[in-house]
């Protein structure tokens, strides 16, 4: 069995800053870098308006200003 010696908050037998470094640069180049970025954003001209049902409004209404 594995004795632990707290140093501080951490403790001796967790790896440190460095080995997690190294295995972060290993795994870099597993990771999958997507073909393209995503969609494009809508441009505010194809934007003509936000619907809220009428419940949601007197739910809204009912709130303070910072939320209940």
């Amino acid at each position: 069995m594995e004795t632990m010696e707290q140093t501080g908050n951490v403790l001796a037998s967790e790896p440190g800053l460095a080995k997690l470094r190294g295995d972060c640069a290993r795994m870099a180049p597993h990771w999958v870098v997507p073909a393209e970025a995503g969609p494009a954003p809508v441009p505010p001209s194809r934007i003509h308006g936000v619907s809220v049902p009428p419940d949601s409004v007197r739910l809204i209404a009912t709130m303070s200003e910072y939320g209940d």
